[in-house]
Protein backbone atom coordinates (compact mmCIF):
# COMPACT_ATOMS: atom_id res chain seq x y z
CA UNK A 1 0.00 0.00 0.00
CA UNK A 2 1.57 3.62 -1.14
CA UNK A 3 1.20 6.01 1.59
CA UNK A 4 -2.32 7.96 1.78
CA UNK A 5 -2.05 11.74 1.15
CA UNK A 6 -5.19 12.26 0.96
CA UNK A 7 -7.82 15.43 -0.04
CA UNK A 8 -11.12 14.74 1.35
CA UNK A 9 -13.64 16.88 -0.24
CA UNK A 10 -17.81 17.21 0.32
CA UNK A 11 -20.28 19.88 0.32
CA UNK A 12 -21.70 20.68 3.83
CA UNK A 13 -23.80 18.25 5.33
CA UNK A 14 -21.96 15.74 3.21
CA UNK A 15 -21.07 13.87 6.66
CA UNK A 16 -17.43 14.75 6.02
CA UNK A 17 -16.60 15.13 9.46
CA UNK A 18 -17.65 11.77 10.57
CA UNK A 19 -15.68 10.16 7.81
CA UNK A 20 -12.39 11.94 8.59
CA UNK A 21 -12.22 10.80 11.94
CA UNK A 22 -12.94 7.07 11.08
CA UNK A 23 -10.26 7.55 8.52
CA UNK A 24 -7.80 9.08 10.85
CA UNK A 25 -9.23 6.19 13.45
CA UNK A 26 -8.31 3.40 11.32
CA UNK A 27 -5.05 4.44 9.34
CA UNK A 28 -3.42 6.62 11.99
CA UNK A 29 -2.87 9.64 9.01
CA UNK A 30 -2.70 13.38 10.81
CA UNK A 31 -6.28 15.38 10.13
CA UNK A 32 -5.14 18.41 8.28
CA UNK A 33 -8.16 20.71 8.70
CA UNK A 34 -7.48 24.44 7.37
CA UNK A 35 -9.45 25.90 10.36
CA UNK A 36 -7.12 24.01 12.64
CA UNK A 37 -3.95 24.91 11.17
CA UNK A 38 -4.50 28.63 10.97
CA UNK A 39 -5.49 28.78 14.72
CA UNK A 40 -2.54 27.02 15.16
CA UNK A 41 0.00 28.87 12.92
CA UNK A 42 -1.78 32.38 14.88
CA UNK A 43 -1.44 30.79 18.12
CA UNK A 44 2.35 30.16 17.33
CA UNK A 45 3.16 33.40 15.68
CA UNK A 46 4.59 31.96 13.05
CA UNK A 47 5.28 34.44 10.03
CA UNK A 48 2.38 32.74 7.68
CA UNK A 49 0.13 32.93 10.85
CA UNK A 50 0.59 36.79 11.67
CA UNK A 51 0.11 38.05 8.51
CA UNK A 52 -3.08 35.69 8.34
CA UNK A 53 -4.28 37.64 11.40
CA UNK A 54 -3.36 40.96 9.88
CA UNK A 55 -6.30 40.11 7.15
CA UNK A 56 -8.53 38.20 9.76
CA UNK A 57 -8.44 40.69 12.33
CA UNK A 58 -9.88 43.50 8.99
CA UNK A 59 -12.57 40.83 8.55
CA UNK A 60 -10.67 39.97 5.23
CA UNK A 61 -10.38 37.08 3.24
CA UNK A 62 -6.46 35.69 3.57
CA UNK A 63 -5.63 35.53 0.28
CA UNK A 64 -4.23 32.21 -1.53
CA UNK A 65 -0.55 32.78 -0.81
CA UNK A 66 -0.90 33.16 2.70
CA UNK A 67 -2.99 30.26 2.65
CA UNK A 68 -0.93 28.06 0.49
CA UNK A 69 2.41 29.11 2.93
CA UNK A 70 0.49 27.89 6.46
CA UNK A 71 -0.24 24.57 4.48
CA UNK A 72 3.38 24.51 3.11
CA UNK A 73 4.65 24.87 6.68
CA UNK A 74 2.46 22.43 7.79
CA UNK A 75 3.11 19.43 5.40
CA UNK A 76 6.60 20.33 5.89
CA UNK A 77 6.69 18.69 9.46
CA UNK A 78 7.78 14.97 10.10
CA UNK A 79 4.67 13.70 11.65
CA UNK A 80 2.99 14.03 7.65
CA UNK A 81 5.96 11.43 6.53
CA UNK A 82 3.90 8.57 6.54
CA UNK A 83 0.74 10.39 5.11
CA UNK A 84 -1.74 12.84 5.65
CA UNK A 85 -5.27 13.97 4.89
CA UNK A 86 -5.72 17.93 3.71
CA UNK A 87 -9.77 19.21 4.72
CA UNK A 88 -11.07 22.34 3.19
CA UNK A 89 -7.70 22.46 0.87
CA UNK A 90 -7.48 23.19 -1.59
CA UNK A 91 -10.59 25.60 -1.93
CA UNK A 92 -9.86 26.34 -5.63
CA UNK A 93 -7.53 25.83 -9.01
CA UNK A 94 -5.20 28.08 -7.78
CA UNK A 95 -4.73 26.64 -4.40
CA UNK A 96 -4.97 22.77 -5.88
CA UNK A 97 -1.99 24.30 -8.31
CA UNK A 98 -0.48 25.35 -5.76
CA UNK A 99 -0.52 22.06 -4.03
CA UNK A 100 0.95 19.88 -6.52
CA UNK A 101 3.97 21.66 -6.92
CA UNK A 102 4.44 21.80 -2.88
CA UNK A 103 3.98 18.24 -2.21
CA UNK A 104 6.10 17.90 -5.50
CA UNK A 105 8.96 20.07 -3.47
CA UNK A 106 8.14 18.20 -0.50
CA UNK A 107 8.01 14.40 -1.70
CA UNK A 108 4.31 14.12 -0.77
CA UNK A 109 2.38 14.12 -3.24
CA UNK A 110 -1.50 13.78 -3.55
CA UNK A 111 -2.15 9.91 -4.19
CA UNK A 112 -6.39 10.15 -3.92
CA UNK A 113 -9.09 12.98 -3.88
CA UNK A 114 -12.09 11.56 -1.47
CA UNK A 115 -15.15 13.37 -2.65
CA UNK A 116 -18.70 12.50 -0.41
CA UNK A 117 -20.82 12.73 -3.24
CA UNK A 118 -24.74 13.93 -2.40
CA UNK A 119 -27.64 15.10 -4.24
CA UNK A 120 -27.39 19.46 -3.51
CA UNK A 121 -30.96 19.09 -2.82
CA UNK A 122 -31.25 15.89 -0.28
CA UNK A 123 -28.49 18.43 1.68
CA UNK A 124 -30.24 21.05 1.88
CA UNK A 125 -33.02 18.41 3.54
CA UNK A 126 -30.76 16.91 5.78
CA UNK A 127 -29.27 21.03 6.83
CA UNK A 128 -32.42 22.92 7.23
CA UNK A 129 -34.65 20.17 8.54
CA UNK A 130 -33.48 21.81 12.09
CA UNK A 131 -35.66 23.41 14.60
CA UNK A 132 -35.52 24.01 18.09
CA UNK A 133 -38.35 24.48 20.92
CA UNK A 134 -38.45 27.84 22.22
CA UNK A 135 -39.40 26.85 25.58
CA UNK A 136 -36.23 24.42 26.71
CA UNK A 137 -34.29 24.84 23.73
CA UNK A 138 -34.18 21.16 22.63
CA UNK A 139 -33.20 20.17 19.13
CA UNK A 140 -35.14 18.21 16.36
CA UNK A 141 -34.59 17.51 12.99
CA UNK A 142 -38.15 16.83 10.69
CA UNK A 143 -36.60 13.98 9.21
CA UNK A 144 -33.81 12.51 11.29
CA UNK A 145 -35.31 13.27 15.34
CA UNK A 146 -38.99 14.64 14.71
CA UNK A 147 -40.67 14.82 18.18
CA UNK A 148 -42.83 12.10 19.24
CA UNK A 149 -46.24 13.53 19.51
CA UNK A 150 -46.01 16.41 15.87
CA UNK A 151 -45.90 19.74 17.10
CA UNK A 152 -45.44 18.84 21.14
CA UNK A 153 -41.40 19.20 22.31
CA UNK A 154 -40.47 15.71 24.10
CA UNK A 155 -38.80 17.45 27.06
CA UNK A 156 -41.12 20.45 28.34
CA UNK A 157 -44.36 19.96 26.27
CA UNK A 158 -44.49 23.04 25.00
CA UNK A 159 -45.81 23.79 21.36
CA UNK A 160 -43.17 26.67 19.62
CA UNK A 161 -40.22 26.27 18.11
CA UNK A 162 -38.18 28.72 15.97
CA UNK A 163 -35.46 27.63 13.35
CA UNK A 164 -32.24 29.19 13.60
CA UNK A 165 -31.30 31.77 10.93
CA UNK A 166 -28.75 29.17 9.40
CA UNK A 167 -30.46 26.70 9.52
CA UNK A 168 -33.37 28.39 7.28
CA UNK A 169 -33.75 26.44 3.40
CA UNK A 170 -32.57 30.18 1.99
CA UNK A 171 -29.35 30.15 3.60
CA UNK A 172 -28.65 26.57 3.13
CA UNK A 173 -29.39 26.57 -0.45
CA UNK A 174 -27.24 29.88 -0.58
CA UNK A 175 -24.04 27.90 0.93
CA UNK A 176 -24.79 24.98 -0.86
CA UNK A 177 -24.66 26.82 -4.34
CA UNK A 178 -21.16 28.80 -3.18
CA UNK A 179 -19.62 25.55 -2.03
CA UNK A 180 -20.79 24.31 -5.05
CA UNK A 181 -19.22 26.52 -7.65
CA UNK A 182 -15.59 26.30 -5.71
CA UNK A 183 -15.76 22.38 -5.66
CA UNK A 184 -17.05 21.78 -8.96
CA UNK A 185 -14.12 23.15 -11.21
CA UNK A 186 -11.47 21.10 -8.30
CA UNK A 187 -13.25 17.75 -9.24
CA UNK A 188 -13.12 18.59 -12.76
CA UNK A 189 -9.11 19.07 -11.77
CA UNK A 190 -8.66 16.33 -10.02
CA UNK A 191 -10.42 14.04 -12.32
CA UNK A 192 -8.28 14.55 -14.99
CA UNK A 193 -5.44 13.95 -13.23
CA UNK A 194 -7.09 10.13 -12.44
CA UNK A 195 -6.98 10.97 -8.66
CA UNK A 196 -10.43 11.50 -7.88
CA UNK A 197 -12.94 8.78 -6.25
CA UNK A 198 -16.46 9.57 -6.15
CA UNK A 199 -18.11 8.12 -2.98
CA UNK A 200 -22.16 7.58 -2.73
CA UNK A 201 -22.60 9.38 0.64
CA UNK A 202 -26.21 9.49 0.45
CA UNK A 203 -26.39 6.16 2.74
CA UNK A 204 -25.87 4.84 5.77
CA UNK A 205 -22.57 6.57 7.66
CA UNK A 206 -21.16 2.66 8.08
CA UNK A 207 -22.05 1.52 4.54
CA UNK A 208 -19.63 5.15 3.49
CA UNK A 209 -17.01 4.54 5.31
CA UNK A 210 -16.55 0.63 3.66
CA UNK A 211 -16.94 2.64 0.00
CA UNK A 212 -13.85 4.57 1.41
CA UNK A 213 -12.25 2.15 3.32
CA UNK A 214 -12.33 -0.44 0.06
CA UNK A 215 -10.69 2.31 -1.82
CA UNK A 216 -7.99 3.42 0.86
CA UNK A 217 -7.47 -0.14 0.83
CA UNK A 218 -6.24 -0.91 -2.87
CA UNK A 219 -4.18 2.58 -3.36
Amino acid sequence: MSKLNLVLMGLPGAGKGTQAQKIVDEFSIPHISTGDIFREAMKNETKMGLEAKSYIDKGNLVPDSVTNGIVEDRLSLQDVNQGYMLDGFPRNIEQAKALDQMTEKLGKKVTAVINIHVDPEVLVERLSGRFICKNCGATYHKLYNPPKVEGTCDVCGHHEFYQREDDKPETVKNRIAVNLKLNTPLIDYYEDKHLLYNINGDQDIDKVYADIQKVLKAI
